[in-house]
């Protein structure tokens, strides 16, 4: 990546992460600090840890359609102004119910997608997908920060102080976003990136999507409600503070990486994609059963929060790749957009139902909630195709003018080793998903009247 590239996605990877960071920050803590507010009650604070997610799930795809009219830094600004009021109205407030609209307000700042198609306008074709996975690993080590050093950060300023640390990190993210990151070239709504309207019918078709934007929702709801009773158990069986959380957080976390990373080379290098996949559900809810059970032994529940935690961190790792490998081509940002929605209103549904469980049955009513949300997943999942090895490939095209877009897409299908293309004149590319086994660029180069073709990445999917 060139220069203004690079401090463009580092810049916007930044943004992303101090709001993820945020987020989640209080997810170890919050059950614990919630159960003091006035007004407490297990229902409410399971909306309260949740309720963010409901506002976040239906305004994701709608800011990043209003950047696209308004400008991407207006749009994130205002979104992140919106998330540091909700956090501040969280600090101040003594009952439950305001910090729940705290937390809803939180939500409103859905400038996710936004700061991804800032990305896209900030970068060349060629180098678009490097400094998306950039972005994406800044993301996953955000969650992972986050629920190490939440615990001592509540020890240290409490969780009325996190809240108005995460109110500071969205300002200077504000900041950020207005003073660091370069004005891009120009303003273009992405298919790789950002929903298409258009494309909604067609993608909530696809059945394979479909599991796959469940998928998501369950693992969140399952996450979610799993943290209204985890940090007890760990307080009742292990004898742990409040605060003193991340003594056995950080060990698990650092386990769980270990054991994800084999999971995920036999995934997808050794071609069991599916199995890797069904098996992590089905330790998922291997585990949320053994805490059901047997939650008042040490071992057991240090056994089963680490291979939890591997098996949340190989499906996180698993799915964003599956889904671009089932959109259809063009259609990567619509598939995105909605399963990263599934993934909020999840999260909204397990903190919700979560809580209601903790209420009538205790800690055990919400794991075996979060059991029964795993054997449906399980279900819904054993039926889904064996993930096809395809890649994105973002084809730039020469010039189309007096050009017949829809003969144009078919020569580049007919193309060795294209499975699908959609042609985006007003992008200037051509989105192909390709078996790179037998990919022909030079034919596509020739096609689309690029005949030297300029670098051009597949997009690992």
């Amino acid at each position: 990546m060139r220069g203004r590239e690079i401090r463009a996605t580092s810049a916007l990877a930044a943004v992303f992460a101090t709001r993820l960071l945020g987020l989640f920050i209080i997810y170890p803590v919050f059950a614990a600090y919630a159960r003091h507010l006035k007004g407490a009650t297990p229902e409410l604070i399971g909306f309260a840890l949740g309720g963010y997610g409901l506002t976040q799930g239906l305004l994701q795809i709608p800011m990043g359609l209003i950047s696209d009219r308004i400008g991407r830094k207006v749009v994130i600004a205002i979104g992140l102004l919106f998330f540091a009021a909700g956090s501040a109205v969280a600090a101040l407030s003594t009952s439950i119910e305001g910090v729940l609209l705290g937390r809803i307000l939180q939500g409103t700042g859905a400038v996710g997608s936004v700061v991804l198609a800032l990305v896209a306008d900030s970068t060349r074709e060629e180098v678009r997908t490097q400094a998306m996975a950039f972005v994406g690993v800044t993301i996953g080590l955000s969650f992972l920060v986050a629920i190490g050093v939440g615990p001592p950060l509540a020890g240290a300023i409490g969780v009325p102080g996190i809240f108005w640390l995460t109110a500071v990190l969205a300002l200077l993210g504000i900041g950020i976003t207005l003073g660091a990151v370069p004005a891009p070239p120009r303003l273009l709504h992405h298919r790789d990136t950002e929903a298409l309207p258009a494309l909604f019918s067609r993608v909530l078709r696809n059945r394979e999507l479909l599991r796959l934007d469940f998928s998501i929702f369950a693992l969140h709801a399952i996450l979610t409600a799993s943290f209204l009773a985890v940090p007890r158990l760990l307080s009742k069986t292990l004898k742990l503070t409040e605060t003193g959380d991340w003594k056995f957080y950080l060990p698990v976390l650092v386990a769980s990486i270990v054991l994800m990373v084999p999971a995920v080379i036999l995934a997808e290098k050794g071609g069991r994609l599916k199995e890797v996949f069904l098996a992590a559900i089905a330790i998922l809810g291997a585990t949320l059963l053994a805490l059901a059970v047997r939650g008042d032994e040490a071992f057991v529940v240090i056994g089963a929060v680490v291979l939890f935690f591997s098996a949340f961190n190989t499906m996180e790792s698993l799915l964003p790749s599956l889904v671009t490998r089932a959109a259809p081509a063009g259609a990567k940002g619509t598939a995105t957009g909605i399963y990263s929605s599934s993934q909020f209103l999840g999260i909204f549904f397990g903190g919700a139902v979560g809580g209601w469980a903790l209420g009538v049955g205790g800690l055990s009513a919400v794991f075996g909630f979060s059991v029964a949300v795993a054997l449906v997943w399980l279900a819904f999942a054993a039926r889904m195709r064996k993930p096809l090895r395809y890649k994105s490939y973002l084809a730039p095209l020469g010039p189309v003018e007096g050009q017949d877009i829809g003969a144009l897409a078919a020569r580049l299908q007919a193309a060795p080793g294209v499975i699908e293309a959609a042609v985006a004149p007003e992008e200037g590319v051509a989105y192909l998903k390709i078996d790179a086994s037998r990919f022909d660029a030079d034919a596509v180069a020739r096609i689309t009247g690029k005949e030297e073709p300029d670098g051009v990445a597949a997009a690992s999917s």
